[in-house]
């Protein structure tokens, strides 16, 4: 996709890559940490690689990687993956009438390429789908401007991670880039009284079940928050499930 030549060479393109270049250096030091990190879990090159380049989802990554050393089910790893990843059915939701058009293989990759702030960044700058030819085409310059700097910023960071693999000492904190990424992302979605309310009881039942095996606590958390909200969702009087929405 970003070689298509009505793609690369549009002008949004370069403005998408501009308007992701401010956290770049953060998603690629988190990228570069997690590239160690997998090197010092005990995986090959091959593996690390593998994971990086397929996988492409850093908190999933980190999530899997402690579960994977630890020995832990098949079934724990993918339920850890699946849960961590929800955020992305809502994100594919909300780019669903801005992609549409396309042929299926292009969507399919979007798909693959989006990333928390790439969809942050991209939703700012287009609160609504475009609904001529030249608007979606635009928008999807944009997108997959955004989507090529964040991949080779996280890719080409993770693969030096690996190479490097113990040469680079913990105590640098690069990892905390990373952090701070995932928190602008957090800021900005929480934008509602209901997703605040998803925020706490998340975080709170995250706290609450610390001590479960395996990291369940990431699991147990997600659906606690998704039946509160849930649960009180149906409870709402209607004017406020507009405002929620």
């Amino acid at each position: 996709m970003f070689f298509l030549p009505s793609i690369h060479r549009h002008p949004q393109f370069r403005q998408g890559m501009r308007s992701i270049a401010s956290v770049a250096p953060g998603i690629a030091a988190w990228g570069l940490m997690t590239g160690v990190a997998m090197v010092r879990s005990g995986m090959s090159v091959t593996e690390a690689v593998a994971m990086t380049m397929l996988v492409y989802a850093g908190s999933s990554q980190l999530a899997a990687i402690p579960l994977i050393v630890a020995g832990a089910p098949a079934w724990v790893i993918w339920a850890t993956g699946f849960c961590v990843n929800l955020r992305f059915v809502v994100f594919s939701l909300h780019l669903r009438d801005y992609l549409m058009h396309l042929p299926r293989w292009r969507r399919l990759i979007n798909g693959f390429l989006t990333a928390d702030m790439t969809y942050a960044v991209f939703t700012r700058q287009f609160p609504e789908p475009a609904t001529d030819a030249e608007g979606r085409l635009a928008q999807e310059a944009n997108l997959a401007g955004s989507y090529f700097l964040t991949w080779t910023a996280w890719c080409g960071a993770s693969l030096v991670g690996v190479g490097l693999g113990n040469l680079i000492p913990s105590a640098w904190g690069l990892g905390f880039a990373g952090v701070l990424c995932l928190l602008g992302v957090l800021c900005s979605l929480a934008n509602t009284p209901l997703r605040l309310l998803a925020l706490v009881v998340a975080g709170v039942a995250a706290v609450a079940a610390y001590a479960l095996p395996l990291k369940l606590n990431i699991i147990t958390a997600i659906a606690v928050a998704v039946i509160a909200c849930f649960w009180l969702e149906g409870r709402m009087p209607k004017s406020l499930k507009e405002q929620a929405a």
